[in-house]
């Protein structure tokens, strides 16, 4: 039975082995080799297997060979060349055409299934070449962007995690690798020329960047540096130096800094950031220039930095410029250059938002291909997709809610006053600020109308404070700072005049926090003593007797920061500490 189907045997199409045999007026199977009329063999007896209609056909009559009669219907013809049978057309009425018509037809669709396989074909290779050449420059973007980051092994480990603050160390070093980089005056040393501690809310609604002067002097503690071959030295400390000798000096890395500030702010850092000069070059031109403003003309000799009073858009070495300016703006320290720095970081952060340029595949390019290149990360986030996802967490927070402050700072009063070139650390302003790091307080949000109703709510069951020169009191030292209690008599005596306060040399056993000890009748001595030394309420602790004309017991804690300092800040920013948020664009340097 192959020979039934299509491409059977012999290339028979079924359709021609019927005929219509105009003798009987049926359809006939005709197999090849058959003449028309013959019937084939049956199978057996029965009849079941003949054409319907056939079954009362006589036996069709023949005509010998040499007769000159017509061709009798349905009887071969012989062609005009000899002997070789041509096969009869098929009943036209049957097909509804000619054979010819229907081989025509099929070559056509066989010629138009052909073109479509062949477009079909085009297609699929041409898509799949595409998804191949997307791949391919895909995986070579990602690996290039990848090697572009150099990483660093600081020695500390301390992932973010989604649903907390992310405090991120940026470090800007003062090498002068890079074409014209050499210009740039003083002295290279790779130490830690601008460093701005980043602070994003557990929520991500709001951040912070606290900038620490380099002429800042400060403790360094030890510090474990990572060497090539993985093998780790220690680096000693050093008490009371620039803060910018907690990078490169004595082969000090970014650890060190991290270090440093941790020491310095209690604040824990997840990861840093660090770039050099050719940075802030590079990545002020992938975002086509960066607008800043000045109120008086610049000509700074060191710098080479010359603008007219007013607004400008700044990039490559003109960039780099501005922020390395300090001798021709405000009082000519690094403060005022902080001020500068700020304004361009800012200004930088709106252009890459405002202008969407992370959207456009090119800016995305040019601005992914100048981050990676400049920059230097813990290997925690050392790789595209850690870093892709560190700044997708970060980039939540809003221009508006984005603030930049510096840590308040004094004038060194070790150094002549007409040659100081270095500041101390103002205690009494900087640790609020170290307190709203650390509980993660906006500070772009006024509590003060929180905090005031809470105190006039408890106002009427303050006790009423009473003179300092009536406070009787005995300090004790249980804190780790020798010293502590004869450093604290002299400033109740001296300052606020409580003579009737005593030193009582170091408690019987030491304690964490700071403690104040009263009768029921001293509520007015230890409601002064709270307010001029800033105790918390948990530090204070009413016996339920009079005490009489015993004084009232302190006992300092390991939290006492020094005579005249509160023992507990409120997380509020000082209203003396200027900042900037990074959606004002009216901040003109002055």
């Amino acid at each position: 039975m192959e020979a039934q189907g299509r491409g059977g045997a012999g290339d028979i199409d079924p359709a021609d082995q019927w005929v219509f045999n105009p003798e009987t007026g049926t359809y006939e199977l005709r197999l090849p080799g058959a003449r028309q009329g013959e019937r084939p063999q049956q199978q057996g007896p029965s009849s079941s297997n003949r054409p319907r209609g056939s079954h009362n056909a006589p036996p069709p009559q023949r005509r010998g060979p040499s007769s000159s009669a017509a061709t009798a219907p349905g009887e071969r013809e012989k062609s005009p060349a000899g002997d070789r049978p041509v096969p009869p057309q098929r009943d036209r009425r049957a097909t509804g055409g000619g054979g010819s018509r229907r081989k025509g037809a099929s070559r056509k669709a066989k010629k138009q299934r052909s073109r479509t396989k062949r477009v079909f074909m085009w297609i699929g290779g041409t898509l799949a070449m595409l998804l191949i050449v997307g791949c391919a420059a895909g995986w070579y973007l990602y690996n290039r962007f990848n090697n572009n980051i150099e990483k660093y092994d600081v020695g500390i480990e301390n992932p973010y995690q989604s649903d907390e603050p992310v405090n991120i160390l940026f470090i800007g070093t003062d090498t002068r690798d890079g074409d014209g980089n050499d210009s740039y005056g003083g002295d290279a040393s790779e130490g830690a020329d601008t460093t701005i501690l980043m602070h994003f809310s557990e929520d991500r609604t709001n951040a912070t960047g606290l900038s620490i002067p380099r002429d800042l002097i400060t403790d360094i503690p030890d510090c474990e540096v990572v060497q090539e071959d993985g093998s780790t030295v220690t680096i000693p400390g050093s008490q009371g130096v620039r803060f910018n000798q907690s990078m490169g000096t004595d082969g000090r890395d970014p650890g060190c800094v991290w270090r440093t500030v941790e020491e310095l702010t209690g604040v824990s850092i997840n990861h840093f950031m660090m770039a050099d000069f050719n940075a802030v070059k590079d990545l002020s031109s992938a975002v086509g220039g960066v607008p800043v403003c000045v109120e008086e003309p610049i000509d700074d000799p060191k710098s080479h930095l010359q603008l007219d009073a007013g607004n400008h858009v700044l990039e490559g070495e003109e960039a780099l410029a501005f922020v390395r300016t300090r001798y021709s703006v405000g009082t000519g320290s690094d403060l005022s250059r902080i001020e500068l720095q700020q304004q361009f970081l800012a200004s930088m952060a709106r252009q890459i938002t405002e202008r969407d340029l992370l959207s456009s595949l090119g800016s995305f390019y040019d601005l992914a291909d100048a981050a990676t290149k400049a920059l230097a990360v813990d290997t925690e986030i050392g790789s595209i997709d850690k870093l892709y996802g560190l700044a997708s967490e970060v980039g939540q927070v809003p221009m508006s809610d984005m603030t930049f402050v510096t840590l308040p700072v004094v004038d060194n009063p070790d150094e002549p006053e007409d040659a100081r070139a270095t500041v101390v650390l103002d205690e009494g302003r900087a640790r609020p600020i170290f307190q709203m790091l650390q509980q993660d307080v906006s500070m772009t949000e006024d509590g003060s109308e929180e905090g005031g109703s809470e105190e006039g709510g408890d106002a009427e069951e303050q006790p009423e404070a009473v003179p300092a020169a009536d406070v009787r009191v005995d300090v004790y030292n249980g804190g780790d700072v020798m010293g502590a209690a004869q450093e604290t008599l002299a400033w109740m005596q001296n300052t606020h005049g409580m003579t009737l306060a005593t030193n009582e040399g170091n408690a019987a056993a030491p304690q964490a926090e700071t403690t104040l000890e009263f009768g029921s009748d001293q509520a007015g001595m230890a409601a002064t003593l709270a307010e001029l030394m800033g105790l918390p309420d948990s530090a204070l602790q009413e016996g339920s007797e009079d005490a009489g004309d015993q004084p009232m017991v302190l006992v300092l804690g390991d939290d006492f920061a020094g005579a005249g300092q509160p023992i507990e800040v409120a997380p509020e920013r000082p209203e003396d500490v200027d900042g900037i948020t990074a959606d004002d664009e009216d901040v003109c340097a002055s």
